[in-house]
């Protein structure tokens, strides 16, 4: 099953990404935690990534791209993936598209996590104190917001076309967002 998780920054991606793969038994991909590894080992992609990210905008597609048809065309993918934070934009969701027309598959499914935007911000605020991120500042925060409504709604509307959206309220315990996203896994 090649499925996806969508959501503002802040939404809990990650943590029900992780989740839902384990459920599933897929691989999850995170592009969040693969540069944020990039970054860390200072690699020439890390030190490129780290100036967007640092400036709350989104890593070029040519980039991201690259990596998911590395780790799509991996043995481990080949039951399926869980997708966290990648695609973005309808264009990157249209070169998934032909990766996957390429194995003779497509996105099953794309879950979608709503937050209201306040507990967006407070949630990132949070995390930056525990975990020092650089780009969980106030001013990165309402750009990455900001970058998220401008680009990454359009890719909503387009996998709805699709009929493969299921929403899931991001909001509760972890386990209770994670039975309602197996729910709308298997919806």
């Amino acid at each position: 099953m090649y499925l996806m998780i969508l959501g503002a920054p802040g939404s809990g991606k990650g943590t029900q990404g992780k989740l839902l793969a384990e459920f599933l038994k897929v691989p999850e991909v995170s592009t969040g935690e693969l540069l944020r590894a990039a970054v860390k080992q200072g690699t020439a992609l890390g030190k490129e990534a780290k100036k967007n990210m640092d400036r709350g905008e989104l890593v070029p597609d040519s980039v991201i791209v690259g990596l998911i048809k590395e780790i799509l065309d991996s043995k481990e993918a080949a039951r399926g993936v869980m997708m966290d934070g990648f695609p973005r934009t309808v264009a990157q969701a249209q070169a998934v598209d032909k990766l996957l027309a390429g194995k003779k598959a497509k996105v099953d499914r794309v879950v979608l996590l709503d937050v209201a935007e306040e507990e967006l911000v407070k949630r990132l605020l949070a995390r930056a104190a525990k975990e020092g991120r650089s780009d969980d500042n106030l001013e990165s925060i309402k750009t990455r917001l900001k970058v998220y409504h401008e680009q990454t709604q359009p890719l909503i509307s387009y996998y709805e076309k699709q009929g493969v959206v299921r929403r899931v309220p991001g909001m509760g315990s972890v386990d209770d967002i994670q039975k309602r996203a197996q729910a709308a896994v298997k919806a």
